[in-house]
């Protein structure tokens, strides 16, 4: 049985960097940084795994692979996004320390079960902070009962996809 979320991990750019905004900005404590020398094939490295702990216990983390390419690219909200729980004060306050600290923030977006708020991070990646409102239990209780026919509903009616891939 699965448990819980342990940690998310995804590239970074750079450590310091990354440990600016997290630890920093978000005010997310640096739990663990350790370097790897060593893949578990006995290849040569040098990656720098980094953990950053949220209030349940889990974690988000990072490895910065300086000899590694990778595709670092503003990503949009529908590819890749990270949401993180707050309460309504920590996603105001958080609001406008974004804004006066000049990072791109953009919101407070009401989605109705949430308000959320929405950073880039130094490596592309979007921040999404999210504020349950009054109604997210009774939303998630309705939710639950619809998804498969949503689902459903659109695997039989969705666009033909416009991509090859």
């Amino acid at each position: 049985m699965i448990k819980g979320l342990h940690h998310n991990a995804y590239r970074c750019r750079d450590s310091e960097e990354t440990r600016r905004f997290y630890e920093d900005f978000l005010g997310l404590p640096l739990a663990d940084a350790f370097q790897i020398e060593e893949s578990k094939t006995g290849r040569e490295t040098s990656v720098l795994h980094s953990f950053y702990r949220l209030g349940d216990g889990s974690f988000l983390a990072f490895f910065e692979v300086p000899e590694s390419p990778f595709d670092f690219k503003a990503q949009h909200d529908y590819d890749l996004h990270i949401a993180l729980e707050v309460n309504a004060n920590t996603l105001e306050a958080t609001f406008k320390k974004g804004k006066a600290a000049g990072i791109e923030t953009r919101g407070i977006v009401d989605h109705g079960f949430i308000h959320s708020i929405y950073f880039r991070d130094p490596n592309g990646y979007v921040i999404e902070l999210a504020a349950p409102t009054d109604s997210a239990a009774a939303y998630a209780e309705k939710a639950g009962k619809q998804a498969h026919g949503e689902l459903n509903r659109w695997q039989e009616t969705k666009p033909a996809a416009r991509y090859a891939g």
